[in-house]
């Protein structure tokens, strides 16, 4: 692996680290300001695409309010060339208190070091009904 790759790795790993710290700033900082990224669902063929730092960061964050507890359990992170992939298991809980549990994707092309696309894929899993009982204090 180049030097190049290896750093393209970190930059994965940095990047999922800040998407499980809920940091926007954090996710960011490895990504360019006119990162594309294209979403799991949306009503284009590419899901739906959000264009330019300010705005997907206000997706991503907005992600975090919605699921307080969202994780990303990176299985796997690969660099080739200028292209990345991390393979995870997308967690969270809604505000009805079902749980989403479901592998996914993410396609990454670089510019240097820097994410500047980033397209999802999530399985459609149905959501998991609420736990329900008592709580044990």
């Amino acid at each position: 692996m180049s030097d190049l790759e290896n750093e393209r790795l970190k930059t994965l790993e940095q990047v999922f680290d800040a998407f499980n710290r809920h940091d926007g700033a954090g996710v960011m900082a490895g990504m360019t300001d006119d990162v594309v990224f294209d979403a799991a669902a949306g009503p284009e063929i590419c899901g739906r695409r959000i264009q330019g730092a300010p705005d997907v960061r206000a997706a991503f964050e907005s992600t975090f309010a919605m699921f307080p507890d969202v994780s990303w359990e990176c299985t796997r992170h690969a660099v080739f060339g200028d292209r990345g992939i991390s393979e995870w298991i997308f967690r969270a809980t809604t505000k009805d208190g079902s749980r989403i549990e479901a592998e996914g994707c993410d396609l990454f092309g670089f510019r240097g070091n820097r994410i500047c696309s980033k397209s999802a894929f999530r399985k459609d899993r149905p959501q998991q009904p609420a736990k329900t009982g008592r709580a044990v204090a």
